[in-house]
């Protein structure tokens, strides 16, 4: 019998390359999504509707983290053999405008989940989407699994909650519950808010002569960037050990946003000097300067090390938003989708 997974966030970047890394490997792959006027499920698109690549065992049910009860029927109805939380306000400038928000669904949505574990007697293995503004103000570099955290935002706040909390319920509970603390992870799935995919959809459209300009903040601050697409393939292996534990995934490199800039522009032979301007309304008011993983651990227990660096996942991200917006012009596609 195929093994059940139960992907919260499945509609999201990491939510929909696991599903399909899942899918592939032969499980039947149960998602929650949250009931909005609008849907949701672009991500998904392929496996779920299209006709020609639909995968009958994708099931997507409606749901929320800030619903303990709905939660815990969920999880009798499907009983999961693999939980993975990729659900949260992710958008660390968001967190400050929304902080009681992103700690109910990011902290406390932790919290509620794995009561829902406990209190329906199920053993399924438990991966927490832990992340690097955990680190925030940073101890050392790189960054461990023994570093200090020390966040700078809401968002930090509530991830490094989450994170404890599963320790606290693995040590207390015997859960096989793991988190994967994953540093920056951008594809062309990204969403068109956060910094990468914001300047790589820009690219595009000024490449295209429809945009001029591009506003963003702090352009020295410097990131652990990897390939989303590759990091799910870490939280698959996190379940897989025989006994659960916490793990940094990342490339142990540091790159800024200048330079990211430099190779997004440079890529369609633009100087973006000419076009980016520096808007202080996107600087947070705390900021995270620099970020950056050692992922020895996951290499020596999990096997597991990245594989597309820094200059190629810059351009695989700009090539995907320059096709995008054609297909858009040419009537194939919603260029938001």
């Amino acid at each position: 019998m195929a093994k059940k997974a139960l992907i919260t966030g499945i509609t999201g970047q990491d939510g929909s390359y696991l599903a399909e890394w899942l899918l592939a490997k032969g499980y039947e792959v149960h998602g929650i999504i949250r009931r909005a006027s609008t849907f949701n499920t672009g991500r998904l698109e392929a496996i779920y509707t299209d006709p020609h690549v639909r995968d009958t065992r994708l099931f997507l049910h409606y749901g929320d983290l800030s619903d303990a009860s709905g939660l815990s029927r969920l999880l009798g109805k499907i009983q999961p053999d693999e939980l993975y939380n990729l659900a949260a306000q992710s958008h660390v400038r968001v967190s400050f405008d929304s902080p009681e928000y992103t700690t109910d669904v990011t902290a406390t949505g932790a919290v509620r989940l794995l009561e829902a574990i406990r209190e329906t007697g199920l053993q399924p293995r438990f991966y927490q989407a832990s992340s690097s503004e955990m680190f925030g103000q940073v101890r050392e570099i790189p960054q461990r699994e023994e570093t200090p955290f020390y966040p700078r935002s809401p968002y930090g706040c509530a991830k490094v909650y989450a994170y404890w909390i599963t320790v606290n319920y693995r040590e207390s509970y015997g859960l096989h519950a793991s988190n994967g603390i994953l540093f920056n992870h951008e594809s062309p799935r990204r969403g068109a808010t956060f910094v990468t995919r914001k300047i790589t959809r820009a690219v595009a459209h000024i490449a295209a002569g429809l945009q001029e300009k591009l506003y963003l903040g702090n352009l020295e601050a410097k990131r652990d960037w990897g390939y989303a697409k590759e990091y799910v393939e870490a939280m698959w292996l996190m379940l897989q050990q025989d006994k659960p534990g916490d793990y940094v995934i990342a490339t142990n490199e540091t790159h800024s946003v200048r330079e990211f800039l430099d190779l997004a522009f440079g890529h369609v032979k633009l100087d973006w000097k000419k076009h980016v301007a520096v808007d202080p309304r996107y600087y947070r008011p705390a900021e995270v300067d620099v970020l950056m993983g050692d992922y020895s651990k996951a290499r020596r227990q999990l096997g597991w090390a990245p594989r597309t660096k820094f200059a190629e996942l810059v351009k695989l991200m700009v090539e995907a938003d320059v096709r995008l917006l054609q297909d858009h012009r040419e009537g194939r596609v919603n260029v938001s989708a």
